[in-house]
């Protein structure tokens, strides 16, 4: 946590970047205008998220919070929502406000990581401002769309923030930086053409949901095609052969991507990809106890 930076990656527009990035870790980023600030996401833990308000008064000063962006659901990108100020006004998809409405692992999160997160976190403090398909803010000289792929990939309510004056994009999780992707809670055949989608902002910088920035997008975007399609293969193997999920992945020769931090996660995205080519739900109780048995005990997470 000590190794968080808070750079500018464009006038007045800051990326926030937490090492390792993994489970719980996440990016977030800052937009300063004249009349005010913008989250783009908070953090998952108290400690982490005051941390991350501390850097942006240091280059915002007393300047009030006026709006914050979560990109999706996942606690990592919103239970330090909690903290903001009260007038903060928090834009997200009906389908993260309807998640976090319903979220139980901040209270009751069952013993998946090691260690187990400390969250500091009383309550979740849902979007209160719903992205459909678009939105804009105006923020000073800056102006921040939000933008829905218009379908499921990461998750069916992953919002991008676009800068269109300084060329950066805030993706959230639909990029996972040199880290394995999760698409859990998503679809295989969303998330691969979220990729198209992404490209066509043709942004100068990309802000990844997880990992280092990206100034070169386009291996970024390749790298993922070929993992999302090495799920998809590896799914249809599987099923043909009347193994589970968790069979398939068990030996699986990961190639390319076995150096990817959370590897355990190809047994997640093959319940997904099971799901999606069955026309079934996730039982993601089921799908998380394959990956802990995968992973040979609970999961890595540094939080």
């Amino acid at each position: 946590m000590e190794d968080s930076v808070l750079s500018e990656v464009g006038e007045g527009v800051h990326a926030w970047v937490q090492p390792d990035g993994t489970w719980w870790i996440n990016n977030a980023g800052v937009v300063r205008g004249r009349d005010g600030v913008a989250l783009i996401d908070t953090c998952a833990t108290r400690k982490r998220t005051e941390r991350f308000l501390g850097a942006v008064r240091e280059v915002a000063g007393a300047a009030p919070i006026r709006f914050a962006v979560n990109t999706h659901l996942h606690g990592d990108h919103c239970y330090g929502n909690a903290l903001l100020p009260a007038e903060t006004v928090i834009a997200g998809h009906a389908k993260t406000r309807e998640g976090l409405l319903n979220d139980f692992l901040l209270t009751a999160a069952p013993p998946v990581w090691s260690p187990m997160p400390d969250f500091g976190v009383a309550t979740v403090r849902p979007p209160t401002v719903i992205v459909h398909d678009a939105l804009t803010l105006h923020l000073g000289e800056h102006r921040i769309e939000l933008r829905h792929p218009g379908h499921p990939a990461h998750t069916e309510g992953d919002v991008v923030a676009w800068l269109p004056d300084s060329g950066v994009l805030f993706a959230g999780d639909l990029l996972f930086h040199g880290i394995t992707p999760m698409i859990l809670m998503g679809s295989v055949d969303g998330a691969l053409r979220s990729l198209e989608w992404l490209a066509g902002f043709g942004a100068a910088t990309t802000v990844p949901g997880h990992g280092p920035v990206i100034d070169d997008l386009t291996p970024v975007l390749e790298a993922h095609e070929r993992y999302y399609r090495f799920v998809k293969s590896t799914a249809a193997i599987g099923m043909a052969g009347g193994q589970t999920p968790l069979e398939a992945a068990t030996g699986l020769d990961l190639g390319e991507f076995a150096d990817w931090p959370d590897p355990e996660r190809i047994v997640l995205n093959l319940h997904r990809a099971y799901a999606e080519a069955n026309g079934g739900e996730v039982d993601l109780v089921a799908a998380m106890t394959d990956a802990i048995t995968w992973n040979g005990g609970p999961l890595h997470c540094a939080v």
